[in-house]
């Protein structure tokens, strides 16, 4: 009993506290001023869709869109999506006894599919931590922490030392693409969230879908400083990385209620406007004290499991599609190593175009489901055209209607959740189950296309 009422004197003092925080901007506001409004919003835009955007295509950089020169060495093997600068540094010599890791055995595989379980587990508790810590102090850590495990990649002498850089990738990782989408869905009402997941997520896809040339460049560095070629991708894309965690530290603004500790970039008025825009559409800016059981509790609630279903599904196509691309444009369509290359960055361009503007139409009218559904419908088509269809210029054009649909319908299955869950921790816990389930699409999008199915994979 005592105990009790400690921790419930603890909660009303923290209730308290966070009162008090939101009274400054209690008073009334005129949040009816479109050109106000608009103003305000641009800001946003810039201080956060375009700022993470940058991150993510610095998280994603190295990961997308191999070169199929490489691709095609490596084409059996049952890896995926997040592991691409792997296969690169596997190829550019990072398993060779003599200038790499002597990676005899399973050793390659476990490097590999370490990070997967760290990935997916420590979703949950890293977008609570984001909210207890405020957003930019977290993003920014967590960003420069994996950038300096990059550059331990590039460093290490011995597999076994690598094998713990991947457990701790996995963690650092996990709380960056939930945190951002979870901070994204706390600036905006509900009839803005579908574009701005779609400018953070398919722009920073379609950048980084040229890392994968990146990324070879920097393995022809071999010999330089005394370093193999493949030393030296993990080594820069690190130090990069590094650079972009510290610099987001000063641009990344916390969640509404804590942005006048953010560099001031909106001034007190502005963010009473913003804070009250949320409460007149779905009340819940103010954050209850943390409790772990009740945190865990919404893991009850089967509607988180229906989104992390749709989102962990639509991620199996856009991972399997991102990783094997270029090997059935290669091997399956005929085309040359160069051509498969460059044919698969019109299909993202593609995807980006009509993602947004799918957003911005499902934004105006306020539904979701009917563009969730038709892009599921093309992704089928395009599967029958790509697998089936006898001239190659048709099959190439069932690639654009696969990569269309699924890449359009991340950012609108986040909006999809994002909309129907109410509560500051249902939130956050909504936000990491969907993520952990698109890691778990990611592994088996990795295992669709099977080496004894070339080169046709029908």
């Amino acid at each position: 009993m005592a105990q009790g009422n400690v921790d419930s004197a603890k909660d009303l003092a923290a209730k308290s506290e966070h009162q008090d925080r939101l009274s400054e901007f209690d008073e009334e506001v005129d949040t009816v001023d479109p050109k106000k409004i608009k103003d305000i919003k641009k800001k946003i835009d810039l201080r956060i869709c375009l700022v993470l955007g940058v991150l993510y295509t610095a998280s994603l950089i190295d990961r997308v869109n191999l070169p199929v020169k490489c691709v095609s060495r490596i084409a059996t093997s049952s890896l995926c999506y997040r592991t691409l600068n792997f296969l690169i540094s596997y190829v550019a010599g990072m398993g060779d006894p003599e200038k790499g890791l002597d990676l005899k055995g399973n050793a390659y595989t476990l490097l590999i599919l370490v990070f997967f379980p760290f990935y997916i587990s420590f979703q949950p508790p890293m977008t609570a931590i984001a909210r207890k810590v405020r957003a930019r102090r977290f993003l920014g850590f967590i960003v420069t922490a994996w950038g300096l495990v990059m550059v331990g990649h590039g460093l290490v002498k011995s597999w076994h030392a690598m094998l713990a850089l991947r457990c701790l990738l996995g963690i650092f990782e996990a709380g960056f693409f939930s945190s951002c989408a979870y901070l994204l869905s706390t600036w905006y009402v509900r009839a803005e969230v579908a574009k701005r997941n779609a400018a953070f997520y398919l722009l920073g896809s379609l950048i980084a879908g040229f890392g994968g040339i990146l990324a070879y460049g920097l393995s022809k560095m071999d010999g330089v400083g005394g370093h193999a070629g493949w030393r030296w991708i993990f080594l820069m894309e690190g130090i990069i990385t590094v650079v972009f965690g510290i610099v987001a530290y000063f641009l990344i603004v916390d969640f509404p209620e804590d942005a006048h500790k953010s560099w001031k970039f909106l001034k007190d008025d502005e963010i009473k406007i913003v804070i009250d825009r949320i409460n007149r559409d779905r009340m819940d800016v103010e954050t209850p004290p943390f409790k772990l059981g009740l945190y865990l509790k919404n893991a009850l609630d089967w509607k988180i499991w229906f989104f992390a279903a749709n989102f962990g599904l639509t991620s199996v196509v856009t991972y399997a599609a991102a990783y094997f691309l270029p090997i059935v444009l290669r091997q399956g369509l005929g085309f040359s190593e160069a051509a498969a290359q460059c044919l698969s960055t019109p299909c993202y361009v593609f995807a980006s175009i009509l993602g947004l503007i799918q957003s911005v139409i499902s934004d105006r009218i306020g539904l979701r489901t009917p563009f969730l559904l038709f892009n599921c419908v093309i992704e089928v088509i395009g599967v029958v055209v790509l697998g089936y269809a006898k001239q190659s210029g048709v099959r190439y054009f069932g690639a654009f209607l696969i990569i269309g649909g699924a890449n359009s319908n991340i950012p609108l299955s986040l909006t999809y959740q994002a909309n129907n869950i109410r509560g500051v921790w249902r939130r956050a816990f909504c936000s990491a189950t969907i993520v952990g389930a698109g890691g778990i699409g990611g592994i088996i999008g990795s295992l669709t296309f099977r080496s004894q199915d070339a080169p046709q994979y029908r």
